[in-house]
């Protein structure tokens, strides 16, 4: 690309001067890179003014087109950086070295969590760099976006690994710049590359039925344009939404539903020129078309926190064809489709808006704990991927202001990212102005209120993965901070404590502490107890290391029946059964002849007197007149658990009797898909105290771990342990 050609891209309103550095560093680039060659042998230079070419589609500022065509130019020439700010100044040369210091980036996917390596530390930098310049990060996507399109001429194990990378790495940080049109290209591209036979199946497919397609999409939009029109909504624009390969992959894997049902869902883009109108359009849609309910999302009033705004519905149109339609002004419509490159315009150059500037703090909050509380390289980069790229779910203070947050997290990972002594002194929560649970797991829209207390710490069980109280890496991180800063005496002293509770509750007495610190490698005992004590190792992991010590030690039988972790003996099913029930294993169990269920009718378990577990068919009349403290869940099974290598186990609860104890306990293991070979209760009316003892089928340790813990939180329960013998 010549000059001239590059020249006629700039954005519009660029001034003399602004036009004269971007000559004077496409000079300089051509110049410094005359003679090398790219892997197909075409010049260079082609790369830079491509990658250059890409941005002015942004309408990006001057300096940052000069430091997208100079931005190879000190890593791969003889021009260093002091060169650079000399001829182009300071912001120019620290964006060229931005950009060969993200470099780093790419192996981000690939890195050893040893916490040693240097590596890390540089990732560490690289991200604090980022966040001071986001115009490093557009440019570097540019230059991937250009590469990825010209990957032809290399070999195809390095298209695959570049490929990956991208869809791990570039395209995510292009969707949380809100980049849309370049994250849909890098999606598409390297799909192409690491599904090739799929991708050019879905592109044929397409392209058969893009003239029907067409042809009903712009039915409808003239449809639409006559009704706004009618309804004194004029200047609007419709179009429709393009189709991208990679996404409707994802929603068919997702869905688990064929090609023709992610692709018959239509969509239209519609731009009116005031907000107003666009609430007035909404209503025209709804009027038209009958409302698809529960698909209406208003981010005008919301704004996601990359600053998308637009209305969203979903109707039913003409031949019962589902259509999904985004309504927004103009402003709002650049904003989607460039998203934080719509804050770098020409017309911005001299300043950072107040939305830009919220946009940096909220992605330097990401990294900014680390510099605070040293974690090691495994939690960083945990944390880094966990919070930049996965699913996010956007909720508000009780001030209004938009927080954003892994898809999963609680009220407790929402504490924690407000403030580290918010989490800290968390006792409760209010979501929407109602108590809940601190597992709860937050949903876009919810605004959360945290209870906190005047003073207190943190619990050793919000870092239990087992119990949900956290999702996130960066919440479970301060709170391991939290403990590590208490004195070691009082760590060591909180680790026995802990230690001698999980073996009591494990209900295992023959091995000493000094044993359980040698399955960890720990020699040292007071060392092994402090970090217990400051959750460096959890309870979780000393039951797994424990439960599975015969196994990994090969030790004899005896000791796995001493330890309570009996195989289960093969049984055959009973003669003319026919069929196993699932989450009461080989309990008695009696098909009830007054309304004969048999598989696939769905059914329910009520515990007998004497006469074990009598199944009736859900909607068995019978079923409303029985108690429902004694009605379980239970399902058809195709073979008993025992068939594919589970283990006995025998536990005891104590706990102070109520109703539905007993239902509780059973929809635990239903859950967890659990059969329950047999149980025994004992209520003693005195102290109204009642003993529960059961014999499960288990798959592994942890699942005993786990089933144990969320018994113990169940009301009423007072100790839940494991039962020799």
């Amino acid at each position: 690309m010549t000059w001239e050609s590059l020249l006629h891209q700039l954005p519009k309103g660029y001034l003399p001067q602004d036009i004269d550095l971007v000559r004077r560093a496409y000079e300089l680039a051509t110049t410094a890179h005359a003679v090398q060659k790219r892997d197909s042998g075409e010049p260079y230079i082609i790369h830079p003014v491509a990658v250059a070419s890409i941005l002015a589609d942004l309408r990006l500022d001057a300096k940052t087109m000069a430091a997208a065509l100079l931005h190879d130019v000190a890593e791969d020439t003889t021009v260093e950086i002091p060169d650079l700010a000399e001829e182009f100044g300071p912001e120019v040369a620290s964006m060229v070295d931005g950009v060969t210091k993200l470099v780093a980036i790419s192996e981000m996917a690939r890195l050893p969590t040893d916490s040693r390596d240097p590596k890390v530390e540089s990732l560490r930098k690289m991200l604090l760099a980022m966040v001071g310049d986001i115009r490093v990060v557009l440019i570097k996507l540019a230059d991937r976006l250009h590469n990825m399109r010209t990957m032809g001429h290399i070999a195809p194990e390095k298209q695959r690994r570049i490929s990956r990378e991208t869809l791990d790495i570039y395209a995510p940080l292009a969707s949380l710049l809100g980049i849309w049109q370049i994250k849909w290209e890098l999606e598409d591209l390297a799909f192409r590359y690491l599904e090739p036979e799929i991708y050019t199946e879905m592109k044929l497919a397409l392209a058969q039925r893009r003239a029907a397609r067409e042809n009903y999409v712009q039915r409808v939009i003239e449809t639409l344009r006559a009704e706004l029109e009618k309804n004194g909504i004029r200047g609007s624009t419709i179009t429709g939404r393009p189709k991208h390969i990679y996404s409707i992959w994802r929603k068919m894997m997702h869905k688990g539903v064929p090609f023709d049902q992610v692709y018959d869902r239509q969509g239209l883009r519609v731009i009116v020129p005031e907000i107003s109108e666009c609430y007035a359009a909404l209503g025209v849609v709804h009027t038209l078309w009958r409302p698809i309910p529960g698909e209406f999302d208003d981010y005008i009033a919301n704004p996601k926190e990359n600053q998308y705004q637009s209305l969203h519905t979903a109707v039913i149109c003409p031949e019962g064809q589902p259509l999904e339609v985004q309504i927004r002004t103009p402003e709002m419509d650049r904003v989607a489709e460039v998203g934080i490159a719509a804050h770098w315009r020409y017309k911005s150059q001299t300043r950072h808006d107040e939305v830009y500037e919220r946009k940096i703090a909220w992605l330097r909050s990401v990294i900014d704990w680390q510099s605070q509380e040293r974690t090691d390289g495994d939690d960083f980069l945990t944390t880094v991927k966990e919070d930049l790229f996965q699913d996010r779910v956007y909720v508000f203070t009780p001030k209004g202001e938009v927080i954003d947050l892994p898809a999963g997290s609680t009220p407790l990972d929402f504490a924690y990212r407000i403030h580290t002594e918010v989490g800290h002194r968390c006792r409760g929560a209010r979501v929407n102005g109602k108590l809940v649970n601190l597992e709860y797991q937050l949903r876009s829209g919810d605004q959360v209120e945290i209870l906190t207390a005047k003073r207190g710490g943190p619990s050793r069980d919000w870092i239990n993965p087992h119990l949900g109280y956290t999702h996130t890496s960066r919440a479970r991180n301060k709170i391991r901070q939290w403990f590590r800063q208490q004195t070691r005496d009082e760590n060591i002293a909180a680790g026995r404590e802990i230690l001698e509770r999980e073996l009591d509750r494990l209900g295992v007495d023959n091995i000493t502490y000094g044993e359980v610190a040698g399955l960890f490698g720990v020699t040292n005992l007071d060392d092994f107890l402090a970090s217990i004590g400051c959750s460096d190792i959890t309870t979780v992991e000393i039951a797994e290391r424990v439960l599975q010590l015969g196994k990994v030690e090969e030790a004899p039988r005896p000791l796995m029946e001493e330890l309570g972790l009996l195989e289960a003996p093969q049984k055959p099913a009973p003669e003319g059964q026919g069929v196993q029930v699932q989450g009461v294993g080989n309990m008695l169990t009696v098909l009830s002849r007054c309304c004969n269920p048999m598989p696939p009718d769905e059914i329910i378990g009520f515990v007998t007197r004497g006469r074990g577990v009598s199944v009736h068919r859900r909607d068995c009349p019978n079923v409303l007149n029985l108690s429902a403290e004694r009605l379980i869940r239970v399902n058809w099974g195709t073979a008993p658990p025992s068939a594919m290598g589970a283990s006995r186990v025998k536990i005891r609860v104590n706990a102070y009797d109520r109703s539905g104890l007993l239902r509780d306990i059973t929809e635990i293991l239903n859950d967890e898909k659990i059969n329950l070979l047999d149980a025994s209760a004992v209520t003693a009316r005195q102290d109204n105290l009642a003993l529960i003892t059961a014999t499960l089928e288990v798959r592994d340790a942890e699942q005993v771990s786990r089933v144990l813990s969320r018994i113990d939180r169940l009301p009423n329960v007072i100790e839940v342990r494991r039962q020799k013998g």
